[in-house]
């Protein structure tokens, strides 16, 4: 094994490594309800029947399919094949974005191990999986299509069209398309101000890199529709981040706050690109400028866009920072030993490298981590009482607990909200927040759908005011609270 591969094995084990831990979140639960009733009932959710505010209504949602192979996994394996499958697509994410990059191994590992880490902390067992690995994907076809396999550019419209049936990232291909749009009308305008040649030759040569990009935009948005719910699935993302209280109040769709350790690796990546781009011998291409600016502006406008300009930037940063130390000469790695044992030396780190990485892997692996995760992460005891109890609802639940409620108690008890946001709207989310928060609406909230029991949290303002109003704590630890209303 040459030192070349010895590099590119240990980057990818490095992330593979890095991506395999325990990846059950809260939005996970809902997934899972929704995949289960989609493989039981084989047919596609139109409406909600999970939840008591939203029963009923319409419910257009593009991650289907991926909400089926997410509980098919599940089935089978369980937490552990959840947490397989997501380090299987953060890693397959890399793949595409390095055959696309360029520099010497080892700098361009530096930086894919720290856009790894810059992404790594909003990777989790959600269908957002699948747009991080498709926009990798994108991004490869984009650039190498325009580099010269002008058909692979064809596979962009069939591409989003699997896309869109699988989460409402799809928009991430038509801004990659958008960059590089841009960046060829931005070359023209050069031209043009430089006197490069007549302007009626100059946009000829732009027109003819423009067209099958404008042509690929355009099948691709025709390409959405194809989805079971037809055209209105191009409206979907921009129904997403019209939701106020979305940006308002979940940390994900806010700024990210330089404060806290886990985001140190985007702070990190983005001094690295500035010093990349600062100390170049490269010019920046119009593309590259366009790609890089716009996905950094919206991960500085929304922490969970961090890990889309992780991967999207990689080949960007490694390529100019292989470019700022140019003239300097290559070290020859293994040139002070025989080639033979070099080889045999790089087998035995690779080894090593693997044997390193499968005993990371093998904790998320195991059922026991797994279940001390879910007890520790959530409020499995007040479940459990619920359960095994029936007290009598309709329920009123904290927010980050009403996927797990789909997924543990549904139909006994569906949820008063839960992380589908884009169903419930501001309208339904304001109304929680009030309630949550204690504020006087919460009896007539409360008396309106008929509520008679609440799972919060034992600091919730609510558990406060429902005290105060005479209902029953019935069970109480460290993560939950469970209040009944008393009998009259």
């Amino acid at each position: 094994m040459t030192f070349r591969r010895l590099v590119v094995a240990f980057t990818f084990l490095a992330i593979f490594a890095m991506a395999m831990r325990i990846s059950v979140v809260s939005d996970t639960w809902w997934h899972l309800r929704a995949g289960a009733w989609i493989v039981e009932n084989r047919q596609i959710l139109r409406t909600d029947p999970f939840s008591l505010t939203r029963a009923g209504q319409p419910w257009v949602y593009p991650g289907w399919l991926a909400q089926v192979v997410l509980y098919s996994v599940y089935r089978v394996w369980g937490n552990a094949g959840l947490n397989l499958l997501t380090a299987l697509l953060a890693t397959l994410a890399f793949i595409p974005v390095w055959l696309i990059s360029r520099g010497r191994p080892l700098l361009r590992s530096f930086v894919w191990i720290l856009s790894a880490a810059a992404a790594s902390v909003f990777w989790s067992a959600r269908p957002q999986m699948v747009s991080f690995t498709l926009a990798g994907v994108t991004l490869w076809l984009v650039e190498t299509g325009r580099a010269g396999h002008g058909k692979r550019l064809w596979l962009v419209p069939p591409l989003v069209a699997l896309w869109a049936n699988m989460h409402g990232g799809f928009a991430i291909a038509f801004l990659i398309l958008l960059a590089y749009i841009g960046g060829a009308l931005l070359r023209g305008i050069g031209s043009l101000a430089r006197q490069e040649g007549p302007a009626g030759r100059i946009w000829s040569a732009r027109w003819r890199e423009l067209k099958p990009l404008l042509l690929i935009f355009v099948v691709s948005v025709g390409a959405i529709s194809l989805n079971p719910h037809g055209p209105q699935m191009i409206l979907y993302p921009f129904k997403t981040v019209s939701i106020e209280v979305l940006r308002a109040h979940i940390q994900e769709w806010q700024s990210p706050d330089f404060h806290q350790p886990q985001v140190l690796p985007f702070l990190f990546m983005i001094l690295l690109l500035v010093a990349a781009y600062g100390t170049s011998r490269r010019v920046v291409s119009p593309e590259e400028l366009l790609l890089v600016s716009g996905f950094l502006a919206l991960a500085l406008t929304a922490g969970r866009n961090i890990a889309i300009f992780a991967l999207l930037s990689a080949p960007s940063i490694a390529a100019h920072l292989d470019a700022a130390f140019a003239p300097s000469t290559s070290v020859r790695w293994g040139g002070e030993v025989p080639p033979r044992l070099a080889r045999r030396l790089n087998w035995v780190l690779l080894l090593l490298f693997v044997v390193a990485a499968g005993a990371k892997a093998a904790i998320p692996l195991s059922q026991a981590a797994n279940l001390r995760a879910l007890e520790e992460r959530f409020p499995m005891g007040a479940i459990a009482y619920i359960r095994q109890q029936e007290p009598p609802g309709p329920l009123f639940n904290s927010y980050n607990w009403g996927s797990l409620i789909l997924w543990e108690l549904y139909p006994r008890y569906p949820s008063f909200v839960d992380g589908r946001t884009d169903l419930f709207d501001d309208e339904v989310l304001q109304e929680y927040l009030d309630a949550w928060r204690g504020d006087p609406s919460w009896e007539y909230l409360f008396r309106a759908w008929g509520i008679r029991l609440a799972l919060v949290e034992p600091q919730a303002p609510i558990r406060w005011q429902l005290l105060r109003a005479g209902w029953n704590q019935v069970y109480e630890d460290e993560q939950a609270a469970v209040l009944q209303l008393a009998d009259r």
